[in-house]
């Protein structure tokens, strides 16, 4: 009896014991359960694609977003005004037409830019040639300023110059730095009234360019007409970039080029001037 009575005094302590205990962990787990609930709503709200009735609202409450932001329209539909039996709505078709012009436009001003940035830089490389031949100091310094310096300057691989084999009794004959050409070859290749050619994908000459003919793919040949005492003489720019030089380039800068290496030819020379 005594061993009844003492388990019946510790049988209630040890249940409200399990009771505080299973109470407790009741309580904890709807913690944890409500903590987890919140991270996948949160979740489940950033995964969430915006709606269009809240772009709607947002645009609403900032009337000048589109205004800030013009190119936003450009992709952006229009809608079609109501259409009957036989009516056909244009605005969607005019409004196309209206966007290709203005792509059209845009594309070209880009190119205009573009072309006008690269003209100033090759005229900002032809000044400071001619700048290079006027500094020179002697006719071989001179010389090896065009067949050297320039090429730097104007950012190709190899210049030379060309002339034509002359008469023993000629006033001018090839000096270092300069090579000869066959009589007639300047002719031949840019025509008897010919000035300047360019060519943007071509075989290196040996004949123009001698040891760097490896490399030029596209090259600018530019008659040169020192002197009537003179035989014909021929500037060349070579490049082994193919399309550095092409037809539908402009040729004044090299035109003015040619016509400083003239002048410079003649003093240095003590040639008359060209009639």
């Amino acid at each position: 009896m005594p061993e009844s009575g003492t388990q019946g005094e510790e049988g209630p302590d040890k249940n409200r014991e399990n009771e505080a205990g299973a109470n407790g962990s009741a309580k904890a787990a709807p913690k944890e359960t409500g903590d987890t609930s919140k991270a996948a709503a949160a979740k489940s709200a950033c995964a969430q694609a915006i709606s269009g009735d809240q772009v709607a609202a947002y645009l609403r409450r900032h009337p000048e977003f589109l205004a800030a932001n013009p190119d936003l329209l450009d992709s952006q539909e229009p809608p079609a005004r109501a259409q009957g039996d036989g009516v056909i709505d244009l605005q969607q078709f005019q409004v196309q037409r209206l966007r290709d012009k203005v792509g059209s436009l845009t594309s070209l001003r880009d190119e205009l830019l573009s072309a006008g940035r690269n003209n100033l830089s090759i005229q900002s490389r032809v000044h400071r040639s001619v700048l290079a031949i006027l500094n020179a100091r002697s006719f071989e310094e001179f010389v090896e300023t065009i067949t050297t310096d320039m090429a730097a300057i104007l950012d190709l691989d190899v210049v030379t110059i060309g002339v034509e084999k002359t008469d023993e009794g000629g006033a001018w004959r090839p000096t270092a730095g300069v090579y000869c050409l066959e009589a007639g070859s300047i002719d031949a290749l840019l025509g008897p009234s010919g000035t300047v050619l360019l060519r943007d994908q071509v075989s290196g000459d040996p004949a123009i360019f001698d040891g760097a003919a490896g490399i030029v793919q596209s090259d600018a040949l530019i008659r040169l007409s020192i002197s009537e005492t003179t035989p014909p003489a021929l500037l060349a720019l070579g490049s082994r970039q193919p399309g550095a030089f092409h037809a539908g380039q402009g040729t004044e800068l090299l035109t003015f080029l040619s016509e400083v290496l003239e002048v410079s030819f003649r003093s240095w020379l003590n040639l008359p001037q060209r009639l």
